[in-house]
């Protein structure tokens, strides 16, 4: 039986991972879960699944689920049990499900312990990627993706990476892939997080129209396949069937394809090396629509010209544009900004910080916290 701990476990990711969890209750026990805020749901959680602990990054929230909860699970608060419970000697597999910096310390406590981290938290790498990856070469950890493109790329690399000439993420486009530029400045929020193809959180749906998500990925395949730049591609593909591509210098190129479902991605990493069934139903080709592929814009979608410019450049930038893009998308689901105002921030934000290249913790966080107040100042003329 192996012990899984859920950081996030209210979420998109959480709620899927649990879903395959509960198709294969003799391999998989829920150690223990975590969430921010959502009491209510933890209580749902807790009861049906009995972890031995259950963490609220909220205080009031942890003593909301301790009051009301009827069984034996201890109830804890605060960034340092989300910690415990990611190194614990009982812990098997951590999914790190939770969104933005939040997530960052408890994934790293996890690559510490040497545990299978099955990394749902972009953040870990794009903040603190070299520290990151040298916790889990040190510790001999599991890295497996959970993201649809890199898991695409981590499968079709399973062959080995003789001749790789590049890997090329695939991107839906959003929502506004066909509308044009001058139109967005009126953009809603609710027009924003309605993604075509993905059920996900407000954050990262507009990630997702503004292309910032694939930006962040382009950084995460940087670090998890050990690639610079320019061997790194991203093409438009609204249907999202094909769900990333490496290419080889004997001119084959090999594509993971299924449904949009990230199930599918979850029971791969629950399984690694083998294969489970994961409730998603077979792709059939000839029920869907015709592929369509797209050079992306970058005048629209400056946000990832803007993520492939720090991953250039290196060091503190990819962490500051990062803290930039979580202030902006907070300020416009707000209504305080326009939807063009994010990368305007973003831009702005990176030519006011301080670059430096960050080699502890404590100095990522230290660069996120004064990203994030240069932000909020220029949100600020924006509001």
């Amino acid at each position: 039986m192996i012990n899984l701990t859920l950081l996030g476990a209210t979420g998109s990711i959480g709620q899927s991972t649990l879903a395959v969890v509960d198709l294969h209750p003799e391999q998989f026990q829920v150690f223990a879960i975590s969430a921010n805020t959502n009491w209510q749901d933890m209580i749902k959680l807790c009861t049906k699944y009995t972890p031995k602990y259950a963490v609220m990054t909220d205080e009031n929230a942890a003593t909301q689920l301790s009051a009301r909860l009827q069984n034996d699970t201890t109830v804890l608060s605060g960034a340092a049990a989300l910690e415990m419970i990611a190194e614990h000697a009982q812990t098997d597999y951590v999914m790190a499900a939770i969104v933005g910096s939040a997530g960052m310390a408890s994934s790293l406590a996890a690559a510490k312990a040497g545990k299978r981290i099955m990394l749902a938290n972009k953040e870990s790498l794009v903040l603190a990627g070299d520290i990151f990856m040298q916790a889990v070469k040190d510790n001999n950890a599991e890295l497996i993706p959970v993201d649809s493109e890199h898991s695409a790329i981590f499968q079709c690399l399973q062959g080995g990476t003789s001749g790789l000439s590049k890997i090329q993420l695939t991107a839906s486009g959003g929502p506004f892939l066909h509308t044009p530029l001058h139109e967005l400045s009126a953009i809603t929020p609710e027009q924003a997080c309605a993604h075509p193809n993905w059920s996900m959180g407000r954050k990262i749906s507009v990630d997702s129209a503004t292309m910032m998500n694939k930006g962040l990925e382009v950084i995460e395949a940087h670090y998890l396949f050990n690639l610079p730049a320019s061997q790194i591609d991203v093409v438009i593909h609204p249907q999202s069937i094909i769900h990333s591509s490496v290419y080889f210098n004997d001119g084959s190129t090999l594509s993971q394809l299924g449904n949009p479902d990230m199930r599918t991605v979850i029971s791969y990493a629950l399984s690694y090396p083998d294969r489970i069934p994961s409730g998603v139903s077979a792709l059939d080709l000839t029920q869907n629509s015709p592929l369509e592929f797209y050079a992306p814009d970058f005048d629209k979608f400056a946000c990832l010209r803007l993520a492939f410019e720090t991953l250039k450049q290196g060091g503190s930038s990819m962490g500051t544009m990062n803290a930039a893009n979580e202030i902006a998308v907070s300020s416009f689901l707000n209504g305080r900004i326009r939807f063009v105002d994010i990368a305007i921030i973003i831009e702005k934000t990176l030519e006011q910080a301080k670059h430096t290249h960050p080699n502890t913790l404590n100095a990522v966080i230290k660069n996120d916290q004064d990203a994030r107040a240069i932000a909020r100042e220029i949100v600020q003329t924006y509001a």
